[in-house]
């Protein structure tokens, strides 16, 4: 194996982790919302609902700020190390990809942010999370 391709499997996991926090943020609140109504407990968990507030806290702070984000920057330092220029690649990289990174003003996606931000905030204080 060449350095370029442990390069390019560094910048694949790294899009892996990537949206694997994404979906931990969406689907986390899907979830939250959702078993608030249904009574699941598990939705309650101080850890989770932490961890949870505090992804989504950064994600909105970072567009606040217009800060990209680390994950992004590594991703792409990796690709660069790997010899690989803009966002051809493996089939894992084509298909992440094309779930994270879509075209938008950088407004909308600060608006976004804040009105998911917004939810979150509401899902906090309808289904607080156990003392």
């Amino acid at each position: 194996m060449t350095e370029a391709q442990i390069y390019q499997w560094m910048a694949d996991g790294v899009l892996t982790l990537h949206v694997a926090v994404v979906m931990f943020v969406v689907l986390g609140l899907v979830l939250i919302l959702a078993g608030g109504v249904r009574g699941w407990r598990w939705v309650r968990n101080r850890w989770f609902r932490f961890g949870h507030l505090a992804a989504i806290l950064v994600v909105v702070l970072q567009a606040w700020l217009g800060v990209i984000c680390p994950l992004t920057t590594l991703e792409m330092w990796l690709r660069e190390r790997a010899g690989a220029g803009g966002y051809s690649g493996s089939f894992i990289e084509h298909w992440l990809q094309a779930l994270l990174y879509y075209q938008a003003p950088a407004w909308v996606f600060v608006l976004l942010y804040t009105l998911f931000t917004g939810v979150v905030g509401l899902a906090w204080w309808r289904f607080p999370p156990r003392r």
